[in-house]
């Protein structure tokens, strides 16, 4: 089950406070860690924690933190320890008989036990770390990478200290305030400090999940709305030009057409490039469009003007629509190249380089207002 649709958290506990062995960095305050861990078990089952472990061996701080949580479960509210050794070893934690926790024993398919270790600890709702080595350590640094809520008790050292550390150059869902609490002294009421720490880094992941899905949502929503208004824009545009009519003079309505419909199409051109950014708004990228499109069309337009001085007289606005909507569309989707130019003083704005289409105009036969 993913820890979304889990009720309950599942806090990984990972640790060792065994003074017999030697640790890099050292444990500190070893005295107080064996009653620390009791402290902060309990102190889980009461904030309504299921616990995840790895190992029921005395030596590790799995053993202490789960005798503290089942002395603190009750029938009322019971708990839930969850196993998860590898497959050629078990787990007894030996609690006493009407234990109101439920011990649960999932075997890895893998013989290896950094296998198990791992691959449970990613599905965690939250890691407790206390004392041990290099694997407490690197169990936290997975977790931080991960953005899995971390409890490193920093007062006993070990590898839990040395990610405390690491914790406060990352910090992911912790704040100063947070950070100072994991690395001070171990005091009367440190355990439900920190637990309560490791509850609300919990609650602040879910909400900046919850905030990064309706970010999408509604990312999705403008981008939806932005190639919608596209489509239609472009739709306009091949209206226009299959209405366009038969040629004559340069009335009002002929070249309302001649610039409306390149203008439409820069525009689509614009949202259809639009789809593939995401700094700037679907409508501002449509104004961008239009001012690339409506440059183009005019200087296009202009071009065959001095070529052709005539060409207001008789104007056939379809055939230069059939040149001048591609042309729109293009300085829409090409709008950053096509203001480069400008800015630089390049000359022709039209995307792909060279004259825009005037290249053909110069006499040549077949261009758009030039003579037959």
């Amino acid at each position: 089950m993913s820890s979304t649709q889990r009720l309950r958290p599942l806090i990984a506990v990972i640790g060792s406070v065994d003074a017999s062995r030697e640790f890099a960095p050292p444990l500190k305050a070893v005295e107080q860690a064996r009653d620390a861990c009791r402290l902060l078990g309990a102190e889980l089952a009461r904030g309504g924690c299921d616990l995840a472990v790895f190992s029921s061996k005395t030596t590790y701080a799995e053993w202490d933190v789960v005798h503290g949580y089942a002395g603190a479960c009750t029938a009322d509210a019971p708990g839930r320890v969850a196993a998860f050794p590898p497959r050629h070893r078990d787990v007894d934690f030996a609690l006493p008989q009407g234990s109101c926790v439920t011990l649960e024993t999932v075997r890895d398919t893998s013989s290896e036990w950094e296998v198990a270790y791992f691959r449970r600890l990613l599905e965690a709702d939250g890691v407790v770390l206390i004392g041990g080595g290099q694997s407490t350590r690197i169990a936290g640094i997975v977790a931080l990478s991960q953005r899995i809520p971390v409890l490193p008790v920093a007062a006993f050292g070990g590898g839990a200290g040395q990610v405390w550390v690491n914790l406060d150059k990352v910090r992911n869902d912790t704040d100063d305030d947070d950070i100072a609490l994991m690395g001070d002294n171990w005091q009367s009421d440190s355990a439900a400090r920190l637990v309560a720490c490791l509850l609300l880094q919990r609650t602040r992941r879910r909400q900046a999940e919850q905030e990064a899905r309706r970010a999408a949502r509604s990312s999705m929503r403008r981008a939806s709305t932005g190639l919608v208004a596209a489509v239609l824009s472009l739709l306009g545009a091949l209206a226009l030009l299959v209405t366009a009519g038969s040629p004559g003079p340069a009335t009002v309505h002929r070249m309302t057409v001649l610039v409306a419909a390149p203008l439409l199409a820069s525009v689509a051109g614009a949202l259809i490039r639009h789809t593939f950014e995401t700094e700037s708004g679907w409508l501002r990228a449509a104004v961008r469009g239009l001012g690339a499109g409506l440059v183009s069309v005019l200087l296009y337009c202009a071009s065959q003007l001095l070529t052709v001085p005539a060409l207001l007289e008789d104007l056939d606005v379809r055939r230069l629509l059939f040149f001048t909507v591609p042309l729109g569309f293009s300085a829409g989707f090409t709008f950053d190249l096509v203001f480069e130019r400008l800015r630089t003083g390049g000359g022709s704005v039209t995307p792909g380089g060279g004259d825009p289409l005037a290249q053909g105009t110069q006499g040549s036969p077949g261009a758009p207002g030039s003579p037959p």
